[in-house]
């Protein structure tokens, strides 16, 4: 395993390493490192069959970037990094993940890894027989998706108080459409339909939505998840899927949900507001996943990870707040918030 520095402006460092196997396949990883000032970067490392390199490296980067905002906008002594590994996650291997490590380890504790898309706790578990400089383990707190779902249940419930419309206390009224059922939108879902929601839900996996629609979920066609009418449109998959073509057919009063940079482009954000459309910034609502794993980091419960996730919805409320004091929309809060900190930690 070679670990190359690559030459990216704005990054403290992004680095990629073949990962060498003796099979056919020798995936490559490339961890991308946004910002240290508060401390070392954390960030889970997905696992994704991209189809060019560039494109690879643009996600890590997008991603570790909003690593960065997301520690320092929930009050974390931490920095922001991820990591992407090129290869088809149906052909992942043992010996990728130990490869792997051995990456993550020669960085010396500057980046933290965990699981994330495609990732699990089994394959952490690899990369620990490597590093010390990994979280998320089953020995430790576990799949920090059900800490990072409740988060952005509590998140919606804050965008449901600033929304003059609707009541957070009572959800019998409100209809939340779920785009994406996996790990964490399926958490979501179960939240809500406990607290009496009407849920809606989508996702390209039909065996997910089976499972989800016998809890009580009414399920939409993906071809229709954007035009379907409903209060809160909660993306919970991909990233990108606020875009130009999209925003012509939203039917909601409210973006909020667990997907990374659900945003194709910030100016997306301006179009939300333009449309009377309230919009959670994601990596302040989806925080939840982050405060679980430095719970671990730190040899805290998983009740205290549960009420750190909980208090989500006071701090996003607090940006609605801010926002709406200052006419701007709550993801510029979220930013000038989040970049103040870590002017004030690099100095």
């Amino acid at each position: 395993m070679k670990l190359e520095e690559l030459d990216v402006e704005g990054y403290e460092g992004v680095y990629k390493a073949k990962l060498e196997t003796s099979g056919e396949e020798e995936p490559i990883a490339i961890i991308a490192i946004y910002d240290t000032s508060l401390g070392p970067a954390l960030g889970g490392t997905r696992l994704w069959d991209y189809d060019i390199e560039d494109e690879a490296l643009e996600d890590v980067k997008r991603l570790s970037k909003g690593m960065a905002y997301k520690a320092t906008a929930a009050d974390l002594p931490l920095g922001g990094g991820k990591a992407v590994i090129m290869a088809d996650p149906e052909k992942k291997t043992e010996e990728w993940f130990e490869e792997y490590g051995k990456a993550v380890d020669a960085l010396n504790g500057k980046y933290i890894t965990a699981e994330d898309v495609n990732t699990v706790t089994d394959d952490m578990a690899i990369v620990a027989e490597q590093t010390d400089h990994v979280v998320g383990l089953e020995a430790g707190l576990g799949d920090p998706s059900p800490i990072t779902a409740k988060g952005v249940y509590h998140g919606i419930k804050a965008a449901l108080k600033e929304h003059e419309d609707y009541d957070p206390e009572d959800l019998e009224d409100t209809t939340i459409l779920v785009q994406g059922l996996g790990k964490v939108g399926s958490y979501l879902t179960e939240y809500l339909l406990e607290d009496g929601a009407h849920v809606k839900g989508t996702d390209i996996d039909e065996d997910s939505v089976k499972k989800m629609e016998k809890k009580g979920l009414e399920p939409v066609d993906p071809e229709d998840v954007y035009s379907e009418e409903c209060d809160v449109f909660a993306p919970c998959a991909l990233g990108g899927i606020i875009n130009d073509e999209t925003m012509e057919e939203l039917k909601c009063d409210i973006v909020a949900g667990a997907a990374n940079n659900q945003l194709e482009e910030e100016r997306h954000v301006e179009a939300l507001k333009e449309a009377g459309i309230l919009y959670a910034p994601d990596y302040v609502i989806n925080a939840g996943g982050l405060l679980a794993v430095y719970n671990e980091m730190e040899g805290n419960t998983l009740e205290d990870a549960k009420e750190d996730a909980e208090a989500i919805e006071e701090r996003l409320y607090q940006m609605f707040e801010e926002a709406r004091k200052n006419d701007i929309t709550p993801l510029e809060a979220a930013n000038r918030y989040a970049e103040r900190k870590m002017e004030e930690g690099g100095n």
